[in-house]
């Protein structure tokens, strides 16, 4: 009895390119990924080691790569399937409602909890306020579509946004809010972007297994005077979210 050809099989060319044969292999299984939509199987790793003459460890080391990356997923005994694409952070300041609209996602929040407390010495220096003072804390589950994709936890002066602790933030953006109710428009900000493991109580906030790797983002949004605004803390699923920017050399002999 002939063998039936495996999800995607008939999408594979005939033959690896010249060159090293692992690259040559993920360069087929990233063409294959962008053909594909989100949840489609790939070919199995005994197929491809079959039907290119590699070890199978030849193919696993590509196929977990590209797991690593975001790229696909494996679903224990299942097999092996193409994952969501990730939403990427251009260098331009944005609000993450700014960013799911612009992508043509709809943008939303599960608010977990919004309190004053006093400034911590960090927060204090942070937002340029006395320590002790007291200070908003808004937290937030980020989803887009309905899926939770970042966690986030923003301090704010009190005193000078008054009222903040108990508006509604569950359907609003806190850039808008802050332009609409209270006049502050920001201009940019300092980030600070860290690889972090995703602990098991966030894990189960974003809905991914414990120990998955994130992108904890630090960041300080100045107004147009260039006073701090806001501090905060925000955790991303590393496998839907990515960084993309653009580098400039400076002048020769500089």
């Amino acid at each position: 009895m002939a063998r039936r050809a495996e999800p995607a099989s008939r999408e594979l060319p005939a033959r690896l390119a010249a060159g090293p044969k692992g690259q040559a292999l993920r360069e087929i299984l990233e063409g294959l990924v962008g053909t594909l939509a989100p949840g489609s199987p790939l070919p199995s790793e005994r197929l491809l080691a079959e039907r290119y003459g590699l070890a199978r460890m030849t193919v696993r080391g590509e196929v977990d790569r590209l797991v690593a990356e975001g790229m696909i997923y494996r679903l224990h005994g299942r097999g092996t399937y193409v994952a969501e694409p990730r939403v990427a952070q251009a260098t331009l300041f944005s609000s993450f409602s700014e960013d799911m609209r612009a992508r043509g996602m709809v943008p939303g929040s599960i608010v977990r909890s919004q309190t004053l407390v006093e400034a911590s010495p960090h927060i204090a220096r942070a937002l340029e306020i006395p320590p002790g003072v007291p200070v908003a804390v808004i937290e937030r589950v980020r989803t887009a579509d309905g899926t939770p994709l970042a966690l986030e936890r923003a301090h704010l002066a009190a005193e000078r946004f008054p009222g903040i602790e108990v508006a509604d933030l569950a359907a609003g953006s806190l850039f808008e809010l802050l332009a609409d109710r209270y006049g502050v428009r920001l201009r940019d900000a300092h980030q600070h972007v860290v690889a972090a493991a995703i602990g098991p109580e966030e894990a189960d906030l974003l809905s991914v297994p414990a120990g998955q790797p994130g992108l904890r983002f630090r960041t300080v949004a100045l107004d147009a005077d260039g006073t701090p605004t806001f501090h905060s803390t925000s955790l991303y699923r590393g496998d839907r979210y990515e960084i993309d920017f653009r580098q400039t050399r400076a002048a020769e002999g500089a």
